[in-house]
């Protein structure tokens, strides 16, 4: 789930599951309703937990917001567009966050008023049952669940749905499911007739049999690169482009990288989702915004910015001291902890020589970086690829990065004349935004002085993760970013560091393919219990390190702003995005 998470692969097992019934998850949060100046911590901030609700606690509508009034449109201004809105493709943050009113799945998270989350049925009436210690896994739908056309969700587009992730033109979304599901590694998708044997079917009972164990199963479901899509209305490629809505909202309008429209779906029933409130008549989602343009709008709240919000763009590093400081702002920012890290992987299949992927370690400008995200109120220097508030985080600095946060190049160029590779060109890629065009001269004048050779390429935001996720990229380094898809090391470490995942589309940026690391990795997915499953993570991660096939970059605390008469801005931990459908618009 970048601001990546790709929210933003298999080894299977157990993973880092106590039980059942709860998985650890990392959340701390401070309101946006206080003026103090104290900025949040990562270290040491504490891990919350996501149980699994009851059928009660599935069972709709969901509950009233406080004070919340229905009527109005809710806009947003955002840098960009997104790449994908069909959700077997979904495998960044942003997309799924967009998609929260219109697509929905077998489960889902419920958030409370305290801003705590629930794991709960969504389509299904409960969050689903467990048999043969996890291999077996069955849901039945709820009544009264119906696409925007009026037809009934079937437990057949369910199928459908899961079938589907296997076809050929699927390359961007999770692969969980495909590669838990049996028969799953020889399955080609259900587009000449074919069905999986593994997704069963009787009534509005749908049972899905796993190779493994997977006593998590269901919080994989939760990903929003498993939203249901109607089998009679999947137009393959094209979906992408307008899907298909089983939500509150629906799509009116879309104008690829300028705006997207959000109506009601007068099919919705309230009485079927527990998720879900849906309060605005309408959304406007607005792209184009660069992150100075959207915080002065924010500042200045004028007509309609008054009833703005945004998916992506925080405050900008230039306005962070300006807004933090003055009271009467800083009551309209959300600030959060984020479990996500951003890094800059290192591409193994160009860069081979250990000394050298040690050096870029050693001469990155972290703090020269964390400056130009606008300081210690919106990210804390990384060393670990888990972030401090992600269970199995093990705390080590390789890389000396606490006493040098700003680089050591007389050790960066040590390390390439030992390995007679002075000059050695690094070709980098960056999103194209202004404050990522600010990193890229630190970066590029950082690493020169250590001895390389920079080069570095703008790739197109909204395309940015397909282009750096081919194989054949021809990119040395790149920047990107990880939270864990649910709350457990497997879902950092299995996507984005085991050799089996890499691939095109697939999330191993680095290519990393180390036979210690992929053994590791399989081992731990099968370790129940949790303390030693998380020992485990963390020791993955410093195996990682000491191959320096990433440099860590920075752990993220978000600073969200609003207009002044957005109505309960809160923080979805279960999607690690701001929850669009708890959103109202003030009379």
């Amino acid at each position: 789930m970048s601001f990546s998470r790709r929210t933003f692969m298999i080894a299977t097992g157990v993973a880092a599951a106590a039980s059942t019934t709860v998985l650890s998850a990392c959340s701390s949060s401070s309101g946006g309703g206080s003026a103090s100046d104290d900025a949040p911590k990562v270290s040491g901030s504490k891990t919350t937990e996501i149980p699994v609700g009851t059928k009660a606690d599935s069972t709709g509508p969901a509950p009233e917001v406080k004070g919340a009034v229905k009527g109005g449109t809710i806009y947003s201004l955002d840098q960009f567009d997104m790449d994908h809105l069909d959700p077997a493709q979904i495998y960044v943050s942003t997309e799924g966050a967009i998609t929260r009113p219109i697509s929905r799945g077998l489960t889902g998270y419920k958030i409370d008023e305290k801003g705590g989350c629930i794991l709960v049925g969504d389509t299904a009436t409960d969050a689903g049952t467990m048999k043969d210690g996890g291999k077996t896994w069955t849901f039945t739908l709820k009544d009264g669940v119906k696409w925007e056309d009026g037809s009934d969700l079937s437990t057949t587009d369910v199928k459908h749905t899961f079938e589907r992730l296997f076809a050929a033109f699927v390359t961007e979304g999770p692969r969980y499911v495909q590669q838990f599901l049996v028969g799953g590694d020889k399955y080609k998708g259900p587009y000449e007739g074919k069905s999986l044997a593994s997704i069963e079917v009787e009534g509005k009972t749908i049972t899905f049999r796993l190779n493994e164990a997977r006593t998590d199963f269901n919080y994989t479901l939760a990903m929003p690169g498993y939203g249901l899509v109607p089998k009679a209305k999947d137009t393959k490629e094209k979906y992408d482009k307008q899907p298909f809505s089983c939500g509150p909202y629906r799509i009116a309008s879309r104008s690829i990288g300028k705006s997207m429209t959000y109506v009601r779906n007068e099919h919705w029933d309230p009485k079927t989702d527990a998720i879900r409130n849906a309060y605005p008549d309408k959304f406007v989602f607005q792209f184009g915004f660069e992150l100075v343009a959207s915080t002065d709008r924010y500042i200045a709240d004028k007509d309609n910015d008054q009833y703005a919000m945004s998916i992506f763009n925080e405050v900008a590093p230039e306005r962070i001291a300006q807004v933090l400081t003055n009271a009467t702002l800083k009551k309209r920012v959300l600030t959060q902890v984020d479990t996500v890290t951003y890094y800059w992987p290192i591409n193994m299949t160009r860069v081979k020589d250990l000394k050298v992927r040690q050096a870029i370690n050693h001469a990155w400008p972290h703090q020269q970086i964390q400056t130009i995200g606008g300081g210690a109120s919106t990210s804390e220097v990384a060393t670990t690829i888990l972030a401090p508030v992600t269970p199995g985080y093990t705390k080590f600095d390789l890389y000396d990065v606490a006493k040098k946060p700003g680089g050591d190049p007389a050790k960066a160029k040590a390390l390439l004349k030992e390995a007679g590779k002075v000059g050695q060109k690094l070709v980098i890629a960056f999103q194209q935004s202004d404050t990522q065009v600010k990193v890229a001269v630190a970066v590029k004048n950082a690493l020169e002085e250590a001895g390389f050779t920079v080069v570095t390429k703008q790739v197109d935001k909204s395309t940015f993760y397909t282009q750096i996720g081919k194989i054949d990229n021809d990119f040395d380094l790149f920047g990107a970013g990880w939270s864990p898809d649910w709350p457990n090391g497997y879902s950092v470490f299995y996507p984005c560091w085991s050799g089996k995942n890499i691939g095109d589309g697939r999330s191993n940026y680095a290519q990393l393919n180390d036979p210690s690391v992929n053994k590791a990795i399989d081992a731990a997915a099968k370790i129940a219990d949790v303390s030693e499953a998380n020992k485990a993570w963390g020791n993955i991660d410093r195996m990682i390190m000491e191959l320096a096939a990433v440099v860590p970059d920075y752990h993220k605390i978000r600073n969200w702003m609003y207009g002044s008469k957005v109505g309960n801005v809160v923080y979805d931990g279960g999607n690690t995005c701001i929850a669009l459908c708890k959103l109202y618009a003030m009379k």
